[in-house]
């Protein structure tokens, strides 16, 4: 019997976690939907514990869809690539993230972008991910974010550089594991974002990194094939 391949294990693992999430969902909308019914038909005399249950279902609808996006990542396969202008899906990740972006009065800048072969769905949640991280752990006011590319050979270098709290060297390879949060329980999400956009890379023959200081932002790079 041969040995499993990669390939292999990224399916069994995908198909693990569509499962999950679908079973972690199914329990959680009845919870969710009877607090929250609860609440409204209680009002001003509904017990405050009743918050705390909604919160904790919103947290767990959370990682169920964050559980899924890493699911649809594992999955990504060389088939579905097609030339995709990476300009376009960059500024359909900031229209998902718009809110996000005027709440913090974020400046996000980008130079002109390249066109590549990917995934079009999965490389837009690349961005998305990315700038959303950066937003997150980025300052509450003023953030500035800088996105680029340049071309090194046979492959497209991108960075987006933020003005942020920066990361410790020491945690900067952590920082991709799965439920990693540098800011502990206080950070909003499941933890799976930048593990996401790890494998998102992974599936694209590309490699993702961050260089950082402390205090003084950081830049998340990550490459993909060029084109010709």
């Amino acid at each position: 019997m041969s040995a499993p391949q990669p390939g292999d294990r990224d399916r069994e693992l995908s198909d693990f976690l569509f499962r999950l999430a679908h079973d972690i969902r199914s329990p959680l909308r009845a919870i969710r939907a009877h607090a929250e019914l609860i609440v409204k038909e209680q009002r001003a005399s509904a017990d405050p514990r009743l918050g705390f249950i909604v919160s904790g279902a919103q947290n767990i609808e959370l990682l169920a869809n964050g559980l899924s996006s890493y699911a649809a990542a594992l999955r990504i396969e060389q088939a579905t690539f097609q030339p995709v202008q990476t300009s376009v899906l960059l500024r359909l990740a900031l229209a998902k993230l718009r809110a996000e972006i005027q709440k913090c009065s974020a400046e996000i800048t980008y130079d002109p972008l390249p066109a590549v072969a990917g995934n079009p769905d999965q490389l837009a949640r690349l961005f998305e991910n990315l700038v959303e991280n950066a937003l997150r752990h980025g300052k509450a006011e003023a953030a500035r974010l800088q996105v680029s590319a340049v071309r090194q050979q046979e492959e497209w270098i991108f960075s987006i550089r933020d003005n942020g709290i920066g990361i410790e060297p020491a945690y900067l390879e952590r920082i991709f594991q799965p439920f990693e949060r540098l800011r502990g329980k206080e950070s909003a999400g499941p933890g799976l974002g930048l593990t996401i956009a790890r494998e998102i890379v992974r599936k694209h023959g590309g490699r993702i990194w961050a260089e950082s200081l402390a205090g003084a932002g950081s830049t998340f790079f990550f490459t993909l094939r060029a084109l010709s």
